[in-house]
């Protein structure tokens, strides 16, 4: 019983650490937000927060998944994120490939990201640096990947079906092509704020109806 709730007050304060370290990268962004500053913010040595964790990178990698939660719930047309993972962790991105999704939700998600751009710099900057195989979260940024692209080639295949999107376009290149179209709208928003992420999508799907 001691140990189950040992374990259990260890979840909890992963999870309360990555909600406090959510709100501080979307505030100071990822360059700023130093293993220090989110220690100070729960209440923990740098020491004691890095036990949750590992490292630096793998916290990053953990904050990334958190926010894919909310991603999977505006995805699924839920308010509310996903529970976490038993281990504390979250699931590992929108599961796209399993939640039910409509191509608008998409342009949704990338409406919300522009109210965090701490967090976008983080992904951003974190999947240029795991494109190197050997880099700690190149294994996230490819599984999520996969997860991504299959949903969106699902969401695609079903707005055919709907008549939403011109039947002749092919659901996994359609879906390849929206994922390359949103990460280089952050980048190029991240460089240049007035750029509207959400409205470029929409004119982009719009330009897949029959």
């Amino acid at each position: 019983m001691g140990r189950r709730g040992s374990y259990a007050k260890g979840l909890a304060r992963r999870r309360e650490i990555l909600r406090t370290a959510l709100e501080v990268i979307a505030r100071s962004g990822y360059s700023s937000a130093s293993v220090r500053e989110l220690a100070d913010a729960v209440g923990l040595s740098q020491a004691g927060l890095l036990h949750h964790f590992g490292t630096k990178e793998e916290l990053f990698i953990e904050v990334l998944r958190a926010r894919d939660e909310v991603d999977a719930a505006v995805a699924a047309g839920d308010p509310a994120p996903r529970r976490s993972a038993p281990d504390g962790s979250a699931p590992g991105g929108p599961d796209l490939a399993a939640a039910p999704l409509e191509l608008g939700r998409f342009v949704e998600i990338l409406r919300r990201n522009a109210e965090v751009p701490g967090l976008i710099h983080l992904y951003t900057r974190l999947q240029a640096e795991a494109a190197d195989s050997g880099h700690p979260a190149h294994e996230y940024f490819r599984t999520r990947q996969q997860r991504v692209l299959a949903g969106l080639a699902r969401a695609v295949r079903a707005a055919q079906l709907q008549r939403d999107v011109h039947p002749e376009l092919d659901p996994e290149e359609t879906a390849l092509e929206l994922v390359a179209l949103a990460d280089g709208l952050q980048a190029q928003w991240l460089l240049d704020p007035r750029v509207d992420m959400a409205a470029v999508m929409a004119r982009h799907l719009e330009r897949l109806r029959p």
